[in-house]
């Protein structure tokens, strides 16, 4: 997420109640994850094995929980609860707006695009050009969608991401990182019915251009998918997946997050990615195989009780 205008480095420390270290003269652009941030964004971490990978990424200012030594240039903002730090952050620089109508007076619609009756519009939404929106679709604010776009009943887009601290020695122990990132769904695409798109935490969900998806697929907060990819039914996508082009994904595949799925990939029908698969190949099986290798593996073990009968007999 980008501020309207730069913020000064003293005001998040006031806003937070954090200890400045550091260059106190900088100015915040934005708050973002670790793998998203840009020079000028602030940052937060509060697991010891996650320092260096904060302390050395693009983050300007770093919300943390011990006192470290200051990289060159930067500021760290030193306070026992990075998370809360962060969440009370994102409330004050990007508040929920209430909304009484059906389409926001701020979204801006293109020439050509049909809002059905019962669908939901947010604040600060942009569509593009003849798209087509089905009865019950849910747009949350700040969703950017391109020209062609068809999205069916009752699917929802930017609903928050789902991302929670676990406070052990609290009777309600998750605590719900907030977020305050968009998903863009670029043109051409079509999202079948009962889809849900969760909004990045702080960056961007995208959906590549001339994607397709059927109907009842979920995908997480953060994920990137390529151009052309086509999902069937029931897909499940975890966050901050990364999908190349012209992947395929048949009905009821589950993907973990944090993975990469290559370019031209097949993956079929009831399958699981555990882990990052190459491209341009077909898969199948839980965790995935390359498909042959899966199927001469499946027909072995249907021989098991033949085998077990000659070696007894």
């Amino acid at each position: 997420m980008k501020f309207d205008s730069p913020i000064p480095v003293t005001e998040i420390a006031a806003l937070t109640g954090a200890t400045l270290k550091g260059n106190a003269s900088l100015m915040a652009t934005g708050i973002n994850e670790i793998h998203k941030v840009t020079p000028g964004d602030i940052s937060f971490v509060d697991f010891e094995k996650y320092y260096n990978a904060c302390l050395n990424s693009a983050a300007t200012i770093i919300i943390i929980n011990k006192d470290v030594e200051v990289p060159p240039g930067k500021a760290i903002l030193v306070t026992d609860d990075p998370f809360s730090a962060y969440v009370g952050l994102v409330k004050r620089f990007r508040p929920y707006e209430p909304q009484n109508k059906a389409v926001s007076d701020s979204a801006v619609i293109g020439e050509g695009t049909v809002i059905s009756h019962g669908a939901v519009v947010g604040h600060h939404v942009t569509i593009g050009r003849n798209c087509i929106i089905h009865p019950n679709v849910v747009i949350y604010d700040h969703t950017e969608i391109g020209d062609n776009v068809i999205i069916h009943s009752g699917s929802v887009i930017g609903a928050d991401a789902f991302y929670f601290k676990k406070r052990a020695t609290r009777e309600v122990m998750w605590d719900k990182l907030m977020s305050c990132g968009r998903v863009i769904i670029e043109s051409d695409v079509e999202i079948g019915a009962l889809c849900t798109i969760d909004k990045g935490v702080s960056g961007d969900t995208i959906i590549g251009r001339g994607t397709k998806f059927d109907n009842m697929i979920h995908i997480g907060h953060g994920t990137v998918i390529g151009r052309n990819c086509l999902f069937a039914a029931q897909v499940g996508v975890g966050g901050k997946a990364i999908i190349e082009d012209n992947v395929v994904l048949w009905g009821q595949v589950g993907v973990n997050k944090d993975l990469t799925i290559g370019k031209g990939a097949v993956v079929f029908a009831g399958s699981g990615v555990k882990d990052s698969i190459e491209g341009g190949k077909n898969y199948f099986g839980s965790p995935v195989e390359e498909a042959r290798t899966k199927m001469k593996e499946l027909a072995w073990i249907k021989r098991i009780p033949e085998m077990w009968n000659k070696i007894k007999g």
